[in-house]
C-alpha cells in the first residue's frame, strides 16, 4: 500500500500486485504442506546430487523425471543398485520436485510400511490406510531388500502395488537385482513374480553403479 502510493499506482494495478502476492503465498504454503505430508527423513535436492561420484545415473534422464510426466502416467521409477550409491538421495530429490508441483507424495519405508500393514490389518483399519495411500500421486517404497518379510506380509504388499498399477505411481528403491527379490517375499516366487510384473511395466529402471559414496 505504501509503495502504491509513491508511486501512484492506478487501482487496477494495485489490485494486481495484492492477488499476485496472495497467489505466491499460497502456493508457498502449498509445498510446504506437501513437504510435511510426505515424511521424507531429510530433505534431499537434485542440486545437491553428485552425478560424478555415481556411475549409471544419467542426469538428463534424471531431469526429465523430474518434470513429473511419468507421475501424471502412473508409471513407476525403480532405483536400484549398490548400498550408498545415492538411491534414496535421488528418491527423495525427485520426491521434493513432485511436492512442488503440488502433488500428493508419501515416503515409506519398506519394513516399516510392511508393519504398517500388517498392525493395520490385525486391528481392521488396512481399507482405510489403503484409501489414505490411493490418494498418494506418489509413493517412495525405500530400502526393499533390507528386511525380509513372510508371505503375509508380502501379500499385503503386493495388494498395494496392485491397487496402484496404472492409476498412480510408485518410486523403488533397493540393492538387489530383480532376481534376488523372491527372498526377500518368503520365497514366494510367483507373488514375486507378479509384483515385479506391475512394478516394471510402465517403469524407467535407474541401475547405479560403484563403491559406497559415504566411504
Amino acid at each position: 500500500a505504501r509503495q502504491a502510493r509513491e508511486d501512484h499506482w492506478t487501482h487496477e494495478d494495485f489490485l494486481q500486485e495484492v492477488l499476485a502476492t496472495e497467489i505466491t503465498s499460497r502456493e508457498v504454503s502449498a509445498v510446504r504442506h506437501r513437504l510435511r505430508e510426505a515424511r521424507f527423513p531429510e530433505t534431499k535436492t537434485l542440486d545437491t546430487f553428485d552425478f560424478k561420484a555415481v556411475d549409471g545415473v544419467d542426469a538428463a534422464l534424471v531431469a526429465a523425471l523430474a518434470r513429473g510426466e511419468w507421475i501424471s502416467k502412473a508409471e513407476n521409477v525403480i532405483l536400484a543398485g549398490p548400498i550408498g550409491t545415492g538411491k534414496t538421495h535421488l528418491a527423495i530429490a525427485l520426491g521434493v520436485e513432485a511436492t512442488r508441483q503440488r502433488r500428493r507424495v508419501a515416503f515409506w519405508r519398506v519394513a516399516d510400511l510392511v508393519r504398517v500393514l500388517v498392525e493395520a490389518r490385525d486391528t481392521r483399519d488396512l481399507t482405510r490406510l489403503h484409501r489414505r495411500l490411493e490418494r498418494m500421486d506418489l509413493v517412495v517404497l525405500d530400502e526393499l531388500g533390507f528386511v525380509p518379510f513372510d508371505r503375509t506380509a508380502g501379500g499385503l504388499l503386493f495388494n498395494l502395488v496392485t491397487e496402484r498399477y496404472e492409476k498412480r505411481s510408485i518410486l523403488v528403491t533397493t540393492n538387489l537385482a530383480f532376481s534376488e527379490w523372491p527372498k526377500v517375499f518368503g520365497g514366494d516366487e510367483k507373488l514375486t513374480a507378479a509384483l515385479l510384473d506391475r512394478l516394471a511395466d510402465h517403469a524407467t529402471v535407474i541401475t547405479t553403479k560403484g563403491k559406497s559414496y559415504r566411504l
